[in-house]
């Protein structure tokens, strides 16, 4: 476990120096791209257009804020900076050391949200691309524990439209609960949905961009490959081993997919899911 979590750990650090150097934020969630050329250089300012589209559904006021799965601390910072109390639960050390360094006003909290307790009362608590990551009836019932009986759930997140085929190798694009076992449950429940937005064309262009991403960093290991096969077969070979030690078929399937086709599309995305953005009111 402890191997796995350095792994990742080193993954997120990479790409969020990546997306640092690229933006001047450590921002992991999608941007809005209306009215946006879909390029790296307007990255930044699709993403803080997502901000700006999410902070709207902010009610009015000071609010104290759970934020669950804060990622980095950007959102939170911002929230503070308009004068907002606000929390932060993560699960990952590395992202909790970001969070304090980006955000050192917040309190954060290193567990699961499932694991999460605390006596302190909320006035929102906002899920910004970490719902998917919790079964929606645990999200929804411990959320209802911490915020005050009149509070707010504000939830922007992937939905699934179709249902994954779980012998295909593929890895679809986009992930999340089933929108329409979501959406049945939130009828079924005394929760009130204030308010529901569907962006997902807004934002489905992040994934053409994050696959023109993948395809350069592969068109640089074709070329290294080229030069190894050529020049030092023996390292190769042994490289290749090593992936097929550290990496097992599945996964290989997947990362290749990721890095020399071009089959996670927004077309793709639009087809099999929906990005949501839903306003909830408890009481």
């Amino acid at each position: 476990m402890s191997k796995k979590m350095n792994s990742q750990a080193v993954g997120l650090d990479i790409g969020l120096s990546f997306i640092k150097w690229l933006t001047g934020a450590e921002n992991l969630h999608y941007g809005i791209w209306t009215d946006l050329e879909v390029t790296a250089g307007n990255l930044g300012q699709a993403q803080s257009v997502y901000t700006e589209k999410l902070f709207s559904y902010l009610p009015s006021g000071s609010l104290r804020i759970l934020d669950v799965g804060g990622g980095a601390g950007e959102t939170a910072r911002k929230l503070i900076a308009l004068g907002h109390q606000v929390d932060i639960v993560v699960p990952s050390p590395f992202l909790a050391e970001r969070c304090r360094a980006n955000a050192p006003q917040a309190n954060v909290h290193l567990c699961k949200f499932e694991d999460f307790e605390t006596d302190q009362e909320f006035d929102l608590c906002l899920f910004s691309e970490s719902f998917q990551y919790i079964p929606y009836k645990t999200a929804i019932e411990r959320a209802q524990k911490y915020v005050n009986p009149n509070g707010n759930i504000l939830i922007a997140d992937c939905f699934r439209i179709t249902t994954a085929d779980k012998t295909d190798k593929t890895r679809r694009v986009g992930g999340g609960h089933s929108i329409t076992e979501f959406q049945s449950y939130l009828q079924a429940s005394d929760i009130t949905v204030t308010s529901s937005e569907d962006i997902t064309q807004a934002v489905a262009p992040s994934i053409d961009l994050e696959q023109e991403l993948f395809n350069v960093f592969g068109h640089a290991i074709k070329r290294v490959d080229g030069e190894l096969q050529s020049g030092k077969p023996t390292l190769r070979w042994f490289l290749a081993r090593l992936l097929r030690m550290i990496l097992n078929e599945k996964r290989r399937y997947r990362l290749g997919q990721r890095l020399f086709e071009k089959e996670r599309t927004s077309q793709a995305f639009i087809t099999h899911n929906q990005y949501m953005i839903f306003a909830l009111q408890l009481g």
